[in-house]
């Protein structure tokens, strides 16, 4: 994903320095991969996801790989999240990324366009892979560079008891029913409101995971053929949406500098009534508000839209270093992690979601409304159209520059979506 925030569970408790060291000194090495005289290869794979899992149980999956594939060792480089990013950042200005990485989407431009990631769509051609059993695939022109391993979605939360407490009987699945019932949890009580929307443009992932998602729920896109159309009849229906809401006074105060974890925060205090947000979320409400009920959902459509909607999502994405000797090799352990039976078993471990649309995970031990989040995505379709795009998080601050003078009444939608749209065309071109 493209921002802070939007990562899902970036705990950095589980790693130790030592691990950190060591994926510095493998990433500055120059020499990733490194094949024995019996003729058998070694794989480095970097990546996050093993310091956010429990201890060892990446380790399980790539030793179960390995005991399969004896002539393919894999060196798990795992550090916390942000020295994963410096490092890779790094090594993909100077190619000498690790054979396999985990990527996050706001990286794969640049890396594509560095020439440090390689063109999995040939990889997958030579080896005869069914592309049609990947749930998302992340692309640059038409080449896929990243494929989403474990996927994190960011339903509708919706705090049942305020919604009952202002008479409304069903949780909101249109625009209408929305501000409807935003309008009345509103009324409800002084200092509660329907909906909470962070815009704080230092951290500007609101408009990805609270704007955009209203388009994407619907069907719609920002983008044509992979250029900015925000001046669309839908991306301005969405900001006039938004504008409707915060006129109906149902947005939670402060908005304009609210962060993630702020909204979050005042969900589990009762303080709004509704919210988008990740799934990864669910644990962290209940520990801190073991009483609260609520539930999760779909997320609004367009009042008549009867298609699959749209859900945004982060992502344990994965790439293959265009400098790597092994490049089959680290294919055949990509492909491994997005059979279905190991992608069930990672996204049951990470609590998300299969990259692999024919498996599934097991929720034998975990929350129900993590079934009930899976039965959402089922129905729909991932959807986050940042993930790719060059500097989308600068995309995301000059999109929530121009609709935060919406919202306090110093431009019109319209010029402020001419201004997002020149501003975004000068960097995607």
């Amino acid at each position: 994903m493209a921002v802070g925030a939007t990562r899902v569970k970036r705990v950095i408790g589980a790693a130790t320095a030592a691990a950190t060291v060591a994926f510095v000194a493998a990433c500055g090495s120059g020499s990733s991969s490194d094949t024995a005289s019996d003729g058998s290869v070694t794989l480095e794979f970097a990546q996050w996801w093993g310091a956010e899992l429990p201890a060892g149980e990446l380790d399980k999956i790539v030793n179960d790989f390995t005991a399969k594939n004896p002539n393919i060792k894999i060196k798990l480089l795992s550090a916390p999240y942000a020295s994963t990013k410096q490092q890779l950042i790094t090594g993909a200005a100077s190619k000498t990324l690790p054979d396999v990485v985990g990527l996050d989407g706001a990286w794969v431009n640049d890396f594509a366009k560095q020439g440090a990631i390689t063109d999995l769509s040939k990889l997958m051609a030579d080896a005869k892979y069914d592309a049609g059993q990947l749930a998302s695939q992340v692309q640059v022109k038409g080449k896929t560079y990243m494929i989403p391993v474990v996927n994190f979605v960011y339903p509708l939360f919706v705090n049942k008891d305020l919604l009952t407490k202002a008479g409304v009987a069903k949780v909101p699945t249109t625009r209408t029913q929305f501000l409807d019932a935003a309008k009345k949890i509103s009324a409800s009580g002084s200092d509660v409101k329907g909906w909470a929307l962070p815009l704080d443009s230092a951290v500007p992932n609101g408009i990805q995971n609270d704007v955009m998602s209203w388009l994407w729920a619907s069907g719609g896109s920002m983008l044509a053929d992979g250029k900015p159309n925000l001046t669309s009849a839908q991306v301005k229906s969405v900001v006039e949406y938004v504008k409707s809401l915060n006129d109906a006074g149902v947005i939670a105060p402060g908005s304009l500098t609210m962060k993630e974890q702020d909204k979050v925060e005042k969900f589990i205090n009762g303080q709004v009534g509704m919210m988008i947000d990740s799934l990864a979320h669910i644990n962290l409400i209940k520990k801190n508000k073991p009483d609260l009920n609520f539930e999760v959902a779909a997320l609004p459509a367009d009042d008549g839209y009867t298609g699959k909607r749209g859900i945004p999502y982060a992502s344990w994405g994965i790439g293959i270093s265009n400098s790597t000797e092994h490049k089959a090799e680290a294919f055949k352990f990509v492909s491994y992690l997005l059979s279905k039976e190991t992608n069930a078993k990672l996204s049951t471990i990470a609590n998300g979601f299969p990259g692999n649309k024919n498996a599934q995970p097991d929720f034998g031990n975990s929350d129900p409304l993590f079934k009930t989040a899976f039965d959402i995505y089922q129905q729909g379709y991932p959807a986050n159209e940042f993930v790719g795009l060059p500097k989308s998080e600068d995309l995301m601050r000059s999109f929530d520059e121009q609709l935060q003078l919406v919202l306090t009444g110093k431009t019109s939608v319209d010029d402020a979506l001419a201004k997002s749209q020149e501003s975004w065309s000068s960097v995607i071109g």
